[in-house]
């Protein structure tokens, strides 16, 4: 059982953590209307368009996540020179996230997901991306901005899409700066091979990434130990941070016994977003000096609260505190 007393604390001390954000910035497009009539062209809806709305996306939504609590965030990844680009540094800066690390690439386009909602359900999804990965003068700009954003930072948050953002340069610029600072960096995965990660301080797959980075592909979630030891026998990192969705998660160190987080959901209504909500409060409350098992508990409280909402939604210190409290009022009742 972990104390809502420091927990409390470390939520007091968010507000004063920063936190750079590095990976695969993504607009996230919503086109919401009404269809009351099939097109005489084909048999598809003819959707008449009400609302446009542009949001971060990818690593950005990370970003996003973690301002929402209160720290200090600026993002490190790279747009293209056109519109949704500066969308989404319009976007950002409405979360008061600093745009400054971010790349303009003049050969690439801004990854963009364009959703097509009718009457609040989504009909299509429209994927407007670049997956190569970055080169030249580019990539050297976006190590050299992470390089010099490391130490004036709490923690580093890795956000692999697999969108091309995250070479090896760019990942051990980030791995080489953090570790001459002296700051925890925290990796959301996409790699199969883990070890591209080497020297990160946790990495927080979820389970299928696990079984799949293990080679037990079609195991279930009795193998999740097993995958979890023979990652850290092949990867060269502190600890991993199994995510289980609806069933909490489970932190393993190499040598040591793995320590379960079960899930705290009272009901689950869809664990969209559950896995930037778990990344973003860890990482802000390991900027804000907490012990990691303390912010996994915030963590796995935070998650809890996610997938009782239906759709990605960030989840506020507001919301934890008060669940914090609830949890230490119905402890006092029972005891």
């Amino acid at each position: 059982m972990h104390n809502s007393k420091e927990q409390l604390e470390v939520l007091e001390q968010i507000g004063k953590a920063r936190v750079l954000v590095v990976g695969d910035v993504m607009l996230d497009r919503y086109w919401s209307g009404r269809a009351s009539r099939l097109s005489p062209e084909a048999p598809v809806p003819v959707v008449a368009l009400d609302k446009v709305a542009e949001i971060p996306g990818g690593a950005a939504n990370v970003a996003a996540n973690i301002a929402g609590l209160g720290a200090n965030v600026t993002i490190a990844g790279v747009t293209g020179k056109d519109g949704s680009g500066e969308a989404l540094r319009r976007s950002l800066r409405t979360f008061n996230i600093s745009d400054e690390a971010l790349v303009v690439c003049e050969t690439r386009q801004t990854t963009t997901k364009t959703r097509v909602l009718v009457h609040n359900q989504q009909i299509a999804r429209i994927d407007d991306e670049t997956t190569s990965p970055l080169a030249g003068p580019d990539e050297q700009t976006l190590c050299g901005h992470v390089a010099s954003l490391a130490a004036n930072v709490n923690a580093i948050v890795v956000s692999d899409y697999a969108k091309g953002c995250l070479t090896e340069s760019v990942l051990k610029a980030v791995i080489d700066s953090a570790a001459a600072a002296g700051k925890p960096v925290i990796v959301d995965p996409k790699a199969r091979d883990l070890s591209k990660y080497n020297g990160a301080t946790l990495l927080t797959p979820n389970l299928n990434e696990a079984l799949n980075a293990a080679g037990l592909g079609d195991g279930c979630e009795e193998h999740a130990a097993l995958a979890a030891n023979l990652i850290l026998e092949r990867v060269k990192i502190e600890s991993l941070l199994i995510t289980l969705g609806e069933h909490g998660m489970m932190l393993c160190k190499r040598g040591m016994p793995e320590e379960h987080f079960p899930s705290l959901a009272r009901q689950v209504f869809d664990v969209t977003g559950a896995g930037d909500t778990v990344v973003a409060v860890l990482a802000a409350a390991l900027a804000a000096g907490a012990p990691l098992s303390t912010a996994i508990s915030l963590a796995n409280i935070a998650a809890g609260l996610a997938v009782e909402k239906v759709g990605t939604s960030a989840i506020s210190v507001e919301e934890l505190r008060n669940a914090l409290n609830e949890s230490a009022l119905h402890m006092s009742a029972e005891s």
